[in-house]
């Protein structure tokens, strides 16, 4: 039994959305992370 092409759709856009908010969650953590590193090391702003 094949899916519906507006399920399949939705199921795409929402693996789309997951991942995307995963790689923006990473990339928040490895910045937040050389922030503490460079503030460690006494690099203020």
């Amino acid at each position: 039994m094949r899916p519906s092409p507006s399920r399949h759709w939705w199921k795409r856009i929402g693996w789309l959305a997951v991942i995307w908010l995963a790689s923006v969650a990473g990339l928040t953590a490895v910045a937040y992370a050389l922030k503490l590193l460079m503030r460690s090391a006494g690099m203020t702003t």
